[in-house]
């Protein structure tokens, strides 16, 4: 018996794999969570790029801060 990982593109695939598995002539069994976390780890990794140092997140998340509250005033800071 032979192994593949097959990556659906078209939602079309899935239903003929669900057929082919509803006839026994295939299993279907979907990737264990630590296994996605993996290939989603391995793809962020390989795109390469510069990871964002701590000031740039901080400053996304007080911008996202301020969207969502508004800017404080004066009297909320004290």
């Amino acid at each position: 018996m032979d192994t593949y990982q097959i990556e659906i593109i078209d939602p079309k695939a899935k239903k003929l794999l669900d057929d082919l598995a509803n006839m026994n002539l295939i299993t279907v069994q979907p990737l264990e969570p630590k296994k996605l976390f993996k290939k989603l780890l391995d793809k962020m990794r390989s795109a390469g790029g510069d990871a964002p140092t701590l000031g740039d997140i901080s400053n996304e998340v007080e911008a996202v801060r301020s969207l969502q509250n508004g800017p404080l005033s004066q009297h909320e800071l004290t």
